[in-house]
């Protein structure tokens, strides 16, 4: 039997931060591995065209290594694309996973009409388990 594999899609380092207690004792207690995502996306406020990499590359790195440290087999892997549901769910059908976690930024409902609403699309169109962490949640799953 394939082992059970877990894709963490995360758009901040403070993100990586929050969840990954939480994620290490679920993938420990499911005997899974972690596929850790980041969309890299162009933010009004970016400076430089590498500022979206940059970001991207932290908010990978803090999660993957804390992953590792607990014990969990963790891989990171920056994504591109206009679509931030399509290739979460793209990613996830490739790379064979039984589960998507994602954490919630906390943007009001204007926002989300205006940018997108990312958790929602997910969950419209998965065809796997999605497991949402709001952003004012602490604690473990």
């Amino acid at each position: 039997m394939a082992k059970s594999k877990i894709l963490v899609a995360v758009s901040t380092p403070w993100a990586s931060e929050k969840l990954t207690g939480p994620i290490a004792d679920l993938a420990r207690r499911l005997q899974a591995d972690a596929l850790v995502a980041h969309v890299a996306q162009h933010h009004d406020e970016d400076e430089h065209d590498s500022d979206a990499r940059q970001r991207g590359e932290q908010t990978l790195r803090l999660l993957v290594e804390g992953l590792r440290e607990a014990g969990i087999e963790a891989d990171g892997l920056m994504l591109f694309s206009e679509n931030v549901s399509k290739a979460i769910l793209n990613t996830a059908k490739a790379r064979q996973c039984t589960l998507i976690v994602l954490g919630l930024t906390g943007k009001g409902v204007l926002k989300r009409l205006i940018a997108g609403d990312v958790p929602t699309s997910v969950l419209r169109h998965a065809d796997l388990p999605v497991l949402l962490c709001p952003a004012n949640w602490n604690g473990m799953i």
